[in-house]
């Protein structure tokens, strides 16, 4: 039996508030077109069931050619230069790669392939701190290893380099005692996938995740027609780039190569709404399936295998039923909620021209327009119990 696939229409055809999804977009519209714009352009994507509702583009894909650090401003481009942000526009995803990382990795669990509470060091031996430590692949998948945010592969002269600083790499603190979110959480369970596998990451997320959702403007870098994101450069950044786009911006995906557990794929607000679509339907999407019910129940459960759960600050009044989602760092989101059966995505490049303090205001407001869109048509009980209207 095939599941519903996403259409455009109405909100009233997907159960939600004309007047709040109105507001939704026009505070994003704000919050990038302001005096000081949160990013120089965004893309929204936000529906319910099988209907998209809300579909805007605003801003600049690229606007900047460069960052003045003693005016500390964006090098404008001559507005012919500039680059329109389009529905179509794809972004860095950063750390949403993560997402694609753990259903890859709950596949195998699917499958039985890999084992949740299995040993890391029985897939990866030459790994030997990790292996020494017993850390398990419930606690990569859970942040719960003990390992530190991540190391500087990027000072790395080789990649021999690379993986010997990783194999060396022992947890700071006690595995399955307390989460401290890490990159090399990911990117080790990169490894343990390639390796039960015998399949590198981008083949597995193209042949398990995005061809058969038909998510063609999603994959790994090089992205030529992405939206740029940063003048990377020392000492706010860890590499000398320059003006990143259509490269990962990631310094350590970059020096992996670009293909990385953590980050380095790039997509489309539309093709992250058929992923969403494809969770909150159980793991299927038309006539494709992805996960079993079951496993995607797995995934989302609290804390989440991958995703993180009913996170206020950037999810607003999506939070608190259930609901599960992401950021990453370049400036994008996306946040899914089985209670409603609703949908947010939101990307940002607001790292262009130059990463700042992140600001996750504008997200969680939007969160708070989607919760009460929903709450305007059916009266479902905010978190306090009342009707929201």
């Amino acid at each position: 039996m095939s599941a519903p696939r996403l259409r455009v229409d109405t909100p009233e055809k997907a159960g939600l508030d004309a007047e709040q999804l109105r507001l939704l977009v026009r505070e994003v519209h704000a919050a990038v077109e302001g005096e000081r714009p949160w990013a120089a352009g965004a893309v929204v994507v936000a529906g319910r069931g099988p209907v998209v509702a809300v579909e805007e583009a605003v801003g600049w894909a690229v606007r900047y050619a460069a960052y003045d650090e003693q005016a500390d401003r964006g090098v404008e481009l001559p507005p012919q230069e500039r680059v329109p942000m389009t529905v179509d526009t794809p972004f860095d995803l950063a750390s949403l790669t993560k997402l694609f990382t753990a259903v890859a990795a709950v596949q195998q669990l699917e499958r039985g392939t890999l084992g949740i509470d299995a040993r890391v060091g029985a897939y990866l031996p030459e790994f030997r701190a990790v292996a020494h430590a017993g850390i398990t692949v419930r606690q990569l998948l859970t942040h719960t290893s003990g390992l530190r945010p991540e190391l500087p592969l990027y000072d790395c002269a080789s990649q021999e380099e690379r993986l010997a600083l990783l194999r060396a790499e022992a947890p700071v603190g006690e595995p399955g005692t307390s989460y401290c979110y890490s990159d090399l959480n990911p990117l080790l369970l990169q490894y343990v996938l390639e390796r039960v596998t015998g399949r590198s990451l981008d083949v597995l997320f193209r042949d398990g995740i995005t061809r058969p959702l038909g998510m063609a403007a999603t994959g790994f870098g090089p992205c030529p027609h992405a939206a740029a994101t940063e003048d990377q450069r020392r000492p706010w950044a860890k590499a000398d780039r320059g003006m990143v786009r259509g490269s990962v911006h990631d310094e350590n995906a970059w020096a992996l190569g670009g293909v990385a557990g953590h980050a380095g794929l790039f997509s489309t607000g539309r093709d992250l709404a058929v992923f969403c679509r494809t969770l909150l339907a159980g793991g299927s999407y038309g006539t494709a399936r992805i996960l079993g019910p079951d496993f995607v129940e797995l995934m989302l459960t609290p804390p989440g295998l991958g995703f993180a759960v009913d996170q206020p600050w950037f999810m607003g009044e999506l939070a608190g039923r259930g609901a599960a989602g992401h950021t990453g760092f370049t400036g994008t989101s996306l946040v899914l909620d089985p209670a409603t059966d609703t949908f947010l995505v939101l990307l940002a490049n607001t790292v262009h021209p130059r990463r700042r303090a992140p600001d996750n205001g504008p997200r969680a407001r939007a969160g708070d327009r989607l919760a009460r869109a929903v709450r305007g048509v059916s009266g479902d009980p905010g978190s306090d119990g009342r009707s929201v209207k």
